[in-house]
């Protein structure tokens, strides 16, 4: 529907895309014009999140996974935020790289 462009919620699918200017701007993240996610509040929120928020373009959520970043470079599991959580994850978890 044309209302959910520009209503305030980041909708997903065909609403952000380029073509629908992510979604009228709702899947904008301010300070990082080429990050498009769902959550834009999950941005900078003090929690690393995966996935496409740990990125470059997205400021490596917007800054929540910089130091896990910076400390465990080679580490690639689909939850960083598990790491260093007193929890012992197995798998891709325990390695070397993390």
């Amino acid at each position: 529907s044309p209302s959910n462009i520009g209503d305030g919620e980041c909708d997903v699918g065909d609403y952000n895309t380029e073509a629908c200017g992510w979604d009228g701007g709702d899947c904008v993240v301010e300070g990082y014009p080429n990050c498009h996610v769902v959550l834009p509040s999950s941005i900078g929120d003090g929690k690393c999140d995966d996935g496409v928020y740990s990125t470059e373009a997205c400021g490596f959520d917007g800054g929540d996974c910089t130091e896990l970043n910076e400390k465990y470079p080679d580490c690639d599991v689909d939850s960083p935020s598990n790491i260093g959580d007193d929890q012992c994850g197995g798998g891709d978890y325990n390695t070397q790289e993390c």
